[in-house]
């Protein structure tokens, strides 16, 4: 009995680190992908090894927090498996609305819902956790506004990421050995900006692995049945194989977010992302990168466009300057070459303030609202399930 329960938890365990891979990989790899510098196959190969490594490391903090200190119990098989089914559950949801999963978010609620239902809740750390969740979109925006205001405008004007045709390298075969020589059209600096952009990568994958890992692999650990390494191998090859299958076409369809950016900003968003996301898995928050991706995109957006107006002028919006218009899309134009960025207060060219819009803002609507639809859902589908059969806990 216990080996077949155990069979359905990894079987869940798969499902739902299959469709963290589809999710994780498109966001991390799109940008690069479309900008024609990274092969979707290399894409999901190298984001596989990198979720590996961030799930063996500093996911082992949100592990430990998923698995002993949300419940003052031990994590029982049959609960494990319970709880994999609701995260399963939360991803579908999330699916249907076409929006990208708060994974971590929804596997705290599920948690959650089982400490409810038992009495075992450890309030202290779900109060800690959730107020990182209401501090980090904050924290996203802010820093992204600040690199977007100061930041961005400068470095765009004096860098330049492009995609020359033929190999990027090739190897010289005219000695004994093989060597590696620039392809026929690269430059020094492409190949420089191409190494830029796939260090970034894989930092976000390691982030990536140190978030969502625990996720698929935390309900079936300790008590549950399975040692961490090998919970942590299971989550791995399943996200692999979502990374090799549904995210090729997540890594074509990004476009909802990071596509309509340019490659330069996206990495900004990648590295601020990855950053808040892997200091907050290394001291065991479960933390969504959706969330703190989301809200750096927007920030930039909102710092990009509000440099033809003062930083009081912008936060406060003094009906002395109602007159002087905020465009969200100004971070799509591309400064002039050789042209210094205009000073702040001071207007953009009209180039500039023409560009397209940055975001939808009903589309950050619906992905707000499910950071708080989804946890509350799962929270009280796993309560009253737990309730009804309390013989599982």
């Amino acid at each position: 009995m216990v080996e077949t329960v155990l069979a359905v938890g990894i079987i869940a365990s798969i499902f739902v680190g299959f469709n963290i891979g589809g999710s994780s990989t498109g966001i991390t790899w799109g940008p690069s992908v479309g900008a024609g510098i990274v092969k979707k196959t290399t894409a999901a190969a190298v984001m596989t090894v990198f979720v590996f490594l961030g799930g063996m490391t500093v996911g082992q903090n949100v592990m430990a927090t998923l698995s002993d200190d949300i419940i003052t119990i031990p994590l029982t098989l049959e609960a494990g498996v319970a709880v994999l089914f609701f995260i399963g559950l939360g991803i579908l949801v999330a699916n249907i609305f076409g929006v990208p999963v708060p994974t971590s978010m929804t596997t705290v609620g599920a948690i959650a819902g089982l400490g409810l239902a038992s009495g075992t809740l450890n309030y202290a750390t779900i109060a800690e956790i959730i107020s990182w969740w209401i501090v980090t979109p904050i924290i996203g925006f802010w820093i992204g506004g600040i690199i977007g205001r100061y930041i961005y405008p400068e470095v765009n004007r004096r860098v330049t990421i492009e995609k020359s045709d033929g190999p990027l390298l090739v190897f010289d075969r005219d000695g004994g050995f093989p060597t590696p020589a620039l392809g026929p059209n690269t430059t020094w600096s492409e190949l420089g900006t191409t190494f830029i952009v796939i260090v970034i990568g894989c930092y976000m994958a390691f982030s990536a692995g140190a978030s969502n890992i625990p996720n698929a692999a935390a309900p079936l650990v300790g008590e549950a049945g399975l040692e961490v390494t090998t919970a942590v191998i299971i989550a791995t090859l399943a996200i692999g194989f979502g990374g090799f299958t549904i995210a090729r076409r997540t890594m074509d369809s990004v476009g909802g977010e990071l596509s309509d950016i340019p490659l330069l900003a996206a990495l900004f968003v990648m590295v601020t992302a990855s950053t808040i996301t892997t200091a907050l898995s290394y001291i065991g928050i479960p933390i969504s990168l959706v969330m703190a991706t989301v809200m750096t995109i927007v920030g930039i957006g909102w710092g990009r466009a509000t440099r033809p107006i003062t930083f009081r002028e912008a936060v406060t919006r003094d009906s002395e300057v109602e007159d002087r218009d905020i465009e969200l899309g100004v971070i799509v134009a591309e400064e002039e070459e050789g042209e210094d960025a205009r000073p702040i207060g001071e207007p953009e060219p009209s180039q500039v303030l023409q560009g397209a819009d940055l975001f939808n803002p009903r589309a950050v609507i619906k992905y707000v609202s499910m950071w708080v639809i989804g946890p509350s859902m799962s929270t009280i589908l796993a309560y009253g399930f737990f309730i009804a059969v309390p013989g599982v806990v």
